[in-house]
């Protein structure tokens, strides 16, 4: 007879790994000729005739094992062939098209090099707590974005809907699509559904290329900037330092939205890469390699850019700072344009270009990760290979429909308002509740437990790390969170691209994208009580309390802490009358 860990009675919270059950589940009292079911196995009770004398009998109990499931019924989770896999999925998932032109334009926007200094200080109090707290409830559920939230069922709610989203007059009048961009991104998004079909065994092979040629590119770009002439001024104004631009809330709000936009905190990618994890891997470790090195990335590919407008600033004999507008089109016009000056011009563009190309497809890998997860941890009949194809070919075939609007004469204005509100005030809410939802509701010390769980075989340093991650979590991270919220309220500027100024009504709309991504937070929560049963209070005390099915249904390989135990089960008289547990004893 084997008796699984999921027949245990525990207590309240997963138990610490490593832990050896002491006690099996409470039998029920069976009559002579009656049966009952003792972790899975079907037991029958019978007595010998009374003949047998005044001598205690030990009643036999033929077994009969369970049935188990048929074969093939639910395709069982996939997990990364190898821990290199993981890696390059998450740093080509957060090294993305935001590293190349968002962050050296946020520099170039806010004084150069000083925009270092917040940026260093978001990483340190939020990228690195909050994008732990992510690869650990993925790694430790081993569940999707939806899925997940059974250790906090109010918080179901919590999953970022990602949608992955010139000539013209403006944001009304966007133009007529451009159909080879059309044909373009129609390419784009079939190389998507070819790669992500398989789910994380082909994606996790072409990383090995989409995520480390990026770097071979910025460090040919680099090296051929620095050859041209007036490239040390672009690269003096990137190292340069206006402290004055340390008083503006702009520079900090612009930091902390940089964080969540270049590490993808908050999208579900990250945790539902996670999730294929195995449950001992040392998820301190990949935390620390995958955010610092983006973020070294980041400031890496600022010497690119720079080195280019340094350049294009001493052609033009104009200060580095007026060279080009910020803005998208700091990497998709000025950098184009300076290519085009260079010998072997056509070369450099294809490089450059195909860089983008394996930087956004990397990106969307980890975002399409994150949706299939969250659904199909849902309804796992969908790991059939025929329905997922059936359902992933819906999906993409979706997002190529809703891109088409970016890619429209006047496209670069929905693009722009777009990123302006995407990595807003909804983003900060959604991590936010996150946050405070993992300390307060899971207990942050339950939580701090689950990570040290998965990496006792770690080095000693790694669970010395815990309490400092505690501590951002309890007070640190949400206080920051609720500090730049705050800030972005009352240091809201007018959106604009160029000279053109966005109508009230795109900055209305704007806000409605970014109340889009987080409305749907109170909703799950009022759907969380209404299943509960009791006054608002009691529901509200079963709606933060994880689910019995927290981490025994997610499909986790547990067959290593299964008890073998002897087949033929004795059980006397006594065992019938009731009186369980015996003297002396205690129930687990």
């Amino acid at each position: 007879m084997k008796l699984g860990p999921e027949r245990w009675r525990r207590p309240q919270g997963p138990e610490p790994a490593g832990e050896v059950a002491e006690a099996v589940e409470t039998p029920v009292p069976v009559l002579p000729g009656n049966t009952t079911e003792l972790n899975g196995i079907i037991l029958e009770a019978s007595h010998p005739p009374p003949s047998a004398g005044p001598t205690q009998s030990q009643p036999s109990f033929p077994i009969q094992p369970v049935a188990p499931p048929p074969p093939g019924s639910i395709q069982p989770r996939e997990t990364w062939g190898g821990k290199y896999e993981f890696l390059l999925s998450c740093l080509g998932y957060c090294v993305g098209l935001g590293n190349v032109w968002r962050f050296p334009y946020l520099c170039y926007r806010n004084g150069g090099g000083v925009f270092l200094i917040p940026y260093a200080i978001m990483l340190l109090f939020t990228g690195l707590p909050l994008f732990l707290m992510e690869l650990s409830l993925g790694q430790y559920g081993a569940a999707g974005p939806i899925t997940v939230w059974k250790c906090c069922p109010l918080l179901k709610g919590l999953i970022e809907q990602v949608l992955g989203v010139v000539h013209s007059s403006g944001l009304g009048d966007p133009g007529a699509v451009r159909w080879p961009l059309a044909l373009c991104l129609l390419l784009a998004w079939l190389v998507i559904f070819l790669c992500t079909l398989r789910g994380i065994h082909s994606s996790g092979k072409v990383v090995y290329f989409t995520a480390t040629f990026p770097y071979l590119v910025i460090v040919v770009l680099i090296i051929r900037g620095a050859t041209l002439e007036g490239s040390i001024d672009g690269v003096r104004f990137y190292l340069s330092a206006d402290w004055s631009r340390l008083h503006s809330a702009q520079v900090w709000n612009d930091a902390a939205s940089q964080i969540f936009y270049s590490l993808g905190i908050g999208f579900g990618g990250l945790l539902s890469m996670a999730s294929y994890n195995k449950f001992d891997n040392n998820v301190i470790r990949d935390t620390l390699v995958i955010a610092i090195g983006n973020c070294c990335t980041s400031f890496f590919a600022g010497f690119a850019i720079f080195s280019i407008l340094g350049h294009m600033a001493w052609r033009k004999k104009v200060p580095v700072g007026e060279v080009a507008d910020t803005g998208p089109g700091l990497a998709f016009v000025a950098y184009p344009e300076a290519l085009a000056l260079l010998p072997g011009s056509t070369f450099w563009s294809v490089l450059f270009f195909l860089m983008l190309f394996t930087l956004g497809v990397d990106t969307l890998f980890g975002n399409m990760e994150g949706i299939t997860t969250a659904v199909i941890d849902e309804f796992p009949s969908l790991r059939d290979f025929k329905r997922k194809a059936i359902f992933l070919g819906a999906l993409c075939f979706g997002f190529y429909l809703l891109g088409l609007l970016l890619i429209t004469e006047g496209g670069i204005y929905w693009f722009t308002l777009m990123d302006a509100y995407s990595t807003s005030f909804g983003l900060i809410i959604i991590v936010l509740f996150m946050c405070l939802g993992v300390a307060f509701f899971y207990g942050v010390s339950q939580f701090c437990q689950d990570i040290v769980d998965m990496i006792c075989l770690c080095p000693p340093w790694c669970s010395k790390l815990v309490l400092y991650f505690k501590a951002c979590w309890v007070v640190v991270t949400p206080g920051l969170l609720l500090l730049f919220y705050i800030f972005l309220d009352l240091s809201s500027t007018t959106l604009h691209y160029g000279a053109y100024q966005y109508p009230r009504w795109g900055e209305a709309l704007g806000v409605c994208l970014g109340v889009v991504t987080c409305i749907q937070i109170p909703l799950w929560a009022v759907v969380a009580l209404c299943k509960e049963s009791g006054t608002l209070a009691d529901r509200f005390r079963k709606a933060i309390h994880p689910l019995n099915s927290w981490r025994t249904t997610s499909g986790r390989d547990l067959s290593h802490h299964i008890i073998d135990v002897p087949y033929t089960v004795n059980l006397t008289d006594h065992d019938f009358t009731g009186a369980w547990p015996p003297q002396g004893s205690s129930e687990a």
